[in-house]
């Protein structure tokens, strides 16, 4: 029987169609766009609060554990750092490892949990995964969408960097799911990107194009090979941890050095003040207009040569990949016809002139809002998606290579990087002992030949392999690329038939079973071997704190004031409650607080002890 939607409004027939939105999550702004029904074209919708298409990807706790997103959440920056996220994309899909040089730079706190496992960041007394915060910004652009088109909004194309890994894709997808979207495809920004332009709409052309993606966070470079309505990427690189960002990184550390103003004796207030100062500047000089503003009693000055200077080595560093990404299509740089310009930081007049010099043959095109670009061509594969439209197809590429672990902790190549998705490749393998029955299978992506210098993805067992002579069996690791560019591992020994196989779940992103778990209750559920492995290794750390701790006191007992120990007891007293407690959140909270205390006299004891070793001696 056929399902029939009534308006209970106005009491009529509701037979409007499903939508499919087109989303960019972005570093700096994230947009949604449509295609109008009217005129057949993409247009970005506005915020749900203003007439601003322009969503900053900025995300305010409220002590309720209720969020707010955009321009509000964005004036907390300020006043409430350390409850208000921005550049959350450049978290996704990483370890702490992975972001531990850059953690100074954010007002909140990024907690290293586990060097191998998502990061996590505090906000208040609650944790969130990166993907959690990403996908209120996606329930906000949802919002925004079904308040415009004034029906729900549950299907969506979302675009990621073309350089995006296995374990970042993953992650975007997984934000949609817990956002309420059904994620039809993760689609490459540069793709996205020509299609909003025309590029490939008469598919009489045939060109090959160059899309340079510089948005506030992260870089990359497509060379494209659009044919009979077919776009193929040939090749891409780029840098997931470079854009507008570090140009506004650039100009905070100038004036910290020409003003003399001491980095560690900033607030984490100030240190906000201090970056979106720099954000104004680089867009005043972009636009002709020197910079003369005062931060904490001390002016602060750029004009457009300082600004050049300091952002020359980045500009150069997306040459170099705009090199590198020629040499992997085999495309001549006289045959590029079309340099396609996406995202804010393109606007930056030197980052203009590099790429005019570099592809100094082809016509570079700007002609459209490059905020604006990326979205609008998502809304088009959303379009496509939908059955819309027909005559077009996409095929991108994989940015990074596929395989697994062999002997000797060697990278074994299954799927080499650009190669065009979906895709399928195997390999055969045997065992190297008498009798094996078991066989290890690591996962990885990267491009280095030593698997500890990769991103490991996954990790299997294939059991029940018949027991024979080393070498004998025979085993066939298959790879399957999905078109969002995720990966479906199988193994099976072809003589027996024996065989498993894996959707390949990075520790990076969460399980089906855990985004619904969120969907349910919204509170942070991890695997129950998961939260038991991670408390007690906060348990484990925590004694030994407690054991470290008692030991300098007992050592320093005489240098400290009364008032300090017993500060020191309270705290020591209530990490333990926490310990018997066995809440992990409480136990970080409360170690937190014990070292912050404890921190600056241990600093102090031990500039006395090195003043004593050092008193009456020379140093050459």
């Amino acid at each position: 029987m056929a399902k029939i939607s009534i308006n209970l409004n106005t009491g009529t027939v509701d037979d409007k169609k499903d939508v499919v939105v087109g989303i960019d999550l972005g570093t700096t702004n994230s947009l949604v766009a449509v295609i109008d029904p009217d005129s057949k074209e993409p247009r970005a919708i506005s915020q749900s609060d203003n007439k601003n298409v322009i969503t900053p990807s900025v995300i305010y706790a409220q002590a309720d554990h209720t969020f707010i997103v955009g321009e509000q959440a964005k004036r907390m920056l300020t006043k409430h750092p350390e409850k208000t996220v921005y550049s959350v994309k450049r978290l996704l899909g990483k370890s702490y490892n992975d972001v531990a040089e850059y953690t100074s730079e954010f007002g909140f706190k990024i907690i290293d949990e586990d060097t191998e496992s998502l990061v996590k960041i505090r906000l208040g007394d609650r944790f969130y995964s990166p993907i959690e915060l990403s996908a209120e910004i996606l329930k906000e652009l949802k919002a925004s969408a079904e308040k415009e088109l004034n029906q729900k909004v549950t299907k969506a194309v979302i675009t990621v960097p073309a350089y995006f890994n296995d374990s970042q894709r993953q992650a975007t997808r997984d934000a949609g799911k817990l956002a309420g979207l059904e994620v039809l495809r993760i689609v490459n920004e540069p793709t996205a990107a020509s299609l909003a332009y025309g590029i490939g709409l008469d598919k009489s052309q045939q060109k090959v194009v160059a899309v340079y993606d510089l948005g506030g966070g992260t870089f990359d470079i497509s060379i494209l090979r659009i044919e009979d309505g077919i776009f193929e990427v040939l090749a891409t690189n780029g840098n997931t941890f470079l854009g507008g960002d570090d140009f506004d990184r650039a100009i905070v550390n100038y004036w910290l050095n020409t003003a003399a103003i001491d980095a560690d004796s900033l607030s984490a207030s100030e240190v906000q003040e201090i970056r979106l100062l720099a954000e104004t500047a680089k867009k005043q000089v972009c636009n002709g207009s020197a910079f003369v503003g005062n931060f904490v009693g001390k002016e602060v000055t750029l004009d457009l040569d300082v600004f050049d200077t300091l952002i020359s080595d980045k500009v150069d560093e997306t040459i170099r990949c705009c090199s590198n990404a020629l040499k992997d299509s085999k495309v001549a740089i006289e045959d590029i016809e079309e340099v396609v310009m996406v995202g804010g930081s393109t606007r930056v007049p030197l980052v203009i002139d590099r790429v005019t010099k570099f592809f100094s043959s082809s016509n570079i095109d700007s002609s459209l809002n490059p905020d604006e670009i990326v979205a609008l061509g998502a809304a088009i594969e959303a379009d496509i998606l939908a059955g819309n439209r027909r005559d077009l197809l996409l095929l991108d590429v994989t940015p990074l290579s596929l395989g697994i672990e062999t002997l000797g902790g060697l990278m074994d190549v299954i799927i080499p990087r650009n190669s065009r998705v979906p895709f399928k490749a195997g390999r055969n393998y045997t065992t190297s002992i008498d009798g094996q029955v078991n066989l290890k299978i690591s996962v990885f992506q990267g491009e280095r030949d030593k698997v500890s210098e990769n991103r490991k993805l996954a990790e299997f067992v294939l059991t029940n392999i018949p027991a024979m002579p080393a070498g004998f069996p025979k085993i066939e690791i298959a790879f399957i690329l999905d078109a969002d560019g995720i990966l479906k591992v199988r193994a099976k020994e072809l003589r027996s038939g024996v065989e498993q196989t894996i959707d390949v779940k990075p520790q990076y992103g969460l399980t089906d079973d855990e985004v619904e778990k969120r969907l349910l209750d919204s509170l942070t559920n991890a695997q129950k071997d998961l939260d038991y492995r991670v408390l007690h290794e906060a348990i484990n750390e925590s004694e030994y704190l407690i054991k470290s701790t008692l030991k300098f006191v007992e050592n320093h007992k005489e240098s400290l004031e009364e008032s300090v120990l017993k500060e020191i007891d309270t705290l020591i007293k209530s990490l333990e409650t926490s310990i018997d407690a066995k809440n992990k959140e409480q136990i970080q909270l409360s170690q937190d607080a014990l070292n912050d205390f404890t921190k600056p006299y241990a600093e102090q004891m031990m500039d006395v002890t090195i003043s004593d070793a050092l008193r009456g001696k020379s140093i050459e």
